[in-house]
């Protein structure tokens, strides 16, 4: 079953090594050959930015400013297109990702994980123009769009910067897609306030099952269901376990237990898929993008119909793709 998967941290990993390309890695949870091998259809290449420490990003023991790493990430994903064009293109719209399906290809969207290098509209232009068609808006710290998730709970209330909600109007208007995994839970009511479009958490869980703040509570998923959105199911045990330990398993099912809360929550047309293979960690029992098919398989065997499973590998995800992204 062809899927599309709403979050990887690949790009990084393969920097991190000293590898110019995704297409066949050693040390890695994706790569083109195994996507194709799984069935992939389209893949969210995510750039994520990592704190900094006195002003630069330490990565495998090398020190960048966020331009020069940007710039790494982004042309080892150029020559990942380059060396896997038989297997996989860029997309920047539904149109083309069935254009490179009807080729036979996979194809590649780039998104921001931390919007922190998009600091005015002028510069939002520019990384659309480069093809980033996604941007988490925070990661684990404040940025110019606004605040993070918190175990604090006036922090956790901020919402939106008068940037971030600017920013949004802007994104509806150029058509990159508003992902909310790692917002506070007030700029996600903001963004939800202010987007036309249905906007999604890329990589996120239910937090009635697991109590991680980076979860969507029963109130979020509702109301991004109303608008059209969806949520991509992390695979990371932290937010999987019932305890929010780290130190769990992260088993097919769990991965089950939230895709069916998130239904019963939001409905079929809510749930999708976000691993965040490459940047997670711990005993993944889906620890590679050559074993997706292991979730359908429990998805039937828990009595999810094969028509449901459909729009959780790819029909959702490709709604909003079609709807929000231009």
């Amino acid at each position: 079953m062809k899927f599309i998967d709403l979050h990887c941290d690949t790009l990084m990993q393969a920097v991190k090594d000293d590898v110019v390309d995704l297409f066949e890695l050693q040390d890695s949870m994706l790569d083109i050959k195994r996507m194709k091998k799984g069935g992939a259809s389209t893949e969210f290449f995510a750039i994520f930015f990592p704190p900094l420490k006195d002003g630069l990003i330490e990565l495998g023991g090398k020190k960048f400013n966020d331009e020069d790493y940007f710039n790494l990430l982004y042309t080892c994903y150029k020559n990942t297109m380059e060396r896997g064009k038989d297997y996989i293109a860029e997309a920047m719209n539904a149109g083309d990702i069935v254009k490179n399906e009807s080729e036979g290809k996979m194809s590649g969207i780039l998104t921001f994980e931390d919007g922190r290098l998009v600091d005015s509209l002028d510069k939002m232009k520019k990384y659309y123009d480069m093809g980033i068609r996604l941007i988490t808006l925070t990661w684990n710290g404040e940025n110019c769009f606004g605040f993070p998730c918190s175990k604090d709970a006036d922090a956790m209330s901020k919402g939106l910067k008068p940037f971030g909600k600017e920013a949004i109007e802007y994104m509806n208007e150029l058509g990159i897609l508003i992902d909310v995994s790692h917002l506070s839970d007030g700029g996600f009511w903001d963004v939800a306030e202010i987007s036309k479009y249905p906007f999604v958490a890329s990589h996120s869980n239910c937090r009635s099952l697991s109590p991680h703040q980076r979860n969507l509570t029963d109130e979020m998923i509702k109301k991004m269901a109303e608008r059209g959105g969806v949520s991509g199911i992390n695979f990371a045990p932290g937010f999987l376990d019932p305890n929010a330990s780290f130190e769990a398993d992260s088993t097919l099912e769990l991965l089950s237990l939230h895709l069916r809360k998130m239904i019963d929550i939001g409905g079929e047309d809510f749930p999708a898929l976000g691993s965040d293979l490459d940047g997670i960690g711990g005993n993944l029992e889906v620890g590679c993008i050559s074993k997706m098919s292991m979730i359908f398989d429990r998805l039937k065997a828990d009595g999810v119909s094969e028509r449901v499973i459909e729009k959780i590998a790819y029909k959702n995800a490709f709604r909003v793709i079609k709807e929000s992204m231009k």
